[in-house]
């Protein structure tokens, strides 16, 4: 019988064995989030660019975008524009949030048609389409793949209540809502909102509330 690994032994050399054997950069056009992605990552490189116009450099191996780009202009067009710049077995993997008509979204959309500040936020609600069906993503990117993998997966986030969902969103998709608003109108935003995702998500058994959050995943192999 082989014997089992020893993985104390194993890992007496761990900074040697996990070296990674490529080079890893981090992209992002937020200057804020690119200085936490330095601070938490000193040994990683992470450089500033706008994905909407940004190529990859020759002889990527891998594009990985967790929850971008939702966010980008026309990214189907952006999406198949990078994934013909890998080279054969190169591979796009992307991950985006497909939740556009879940409460927590729509009840965005649906405070922001107040009076009090429409005007103002009528950007912020049309800035996030639905995303294109998977046939869609299938037809577009299927011509520049060797293999092509889509799906869905439903999660169900274990949260506090319903002011946990709500800060949830504070660092997503609330932002377009409230950066707008002077401090009097995003509290008041906020407490609109909060009280409506209250009514949404109701308390379970326990006191905690599920937010069900669907996402596109999407793995393209030149």
């Amino acid at each position: 019988m082989t014997e089992d690994w020893n993985a104390r032994q194993y890992l007496k050399f761990e900074d040697q064995r996990t070296r990674p054997q490529a080079r890893v950069i981090g992209l992002d056009s937020s200057p804020d989030m690119l200085r936490q992605a330095r601070e938490r990552l000193p040994n990683c490189e992470f450089a500033q660019a706008d994905l909407a116009d940004w190529s990859p450099q020759e002889r990527t191996d891998l594009l990985f975008a967790n929850a971008v780009f939702q966010w980008v202009p026309d990214h189907p067009a952006v999406l198949r524009r990078l994934l013909a710049a890998l080279p054969a077995g190169g591979v796009l993997a992307v991950q985006m949030p497909d939740n556009t008509e879940e409460p927590a979204l729509a009840l965005m959309r649906e405070v922001a048609t107040a009076p009090r500040w429409a005007a103002q936020l009528a950007p912020a609600a049309a800035a996030r389409d639905d995303l294109p069906t998977p046939s869609a993503y299938y037809d577009l990117l299927g011509s520049l793949c060797a293999h092509l993998d889509i799906w869905h997966t439903v999660y169900n986030h274990v949260l506090a209540d319903a002011e946990a969902i709500v800060e949830w969103f504070k660092g997503s998709g609330l932002r377009p809502f409230l950066s707008p608003l002077d401090d009097d109108m995003r509290r008041d935003f906020v407490a609109d909102y909060t009280a409506r995702i209250a009514r949404a998500y109701p308390r379970r058994h326990d006191g905690r509330v599920l937010l069900r959050f669907p996402r596109l995943f999407i793995v393209a192999t030149r």
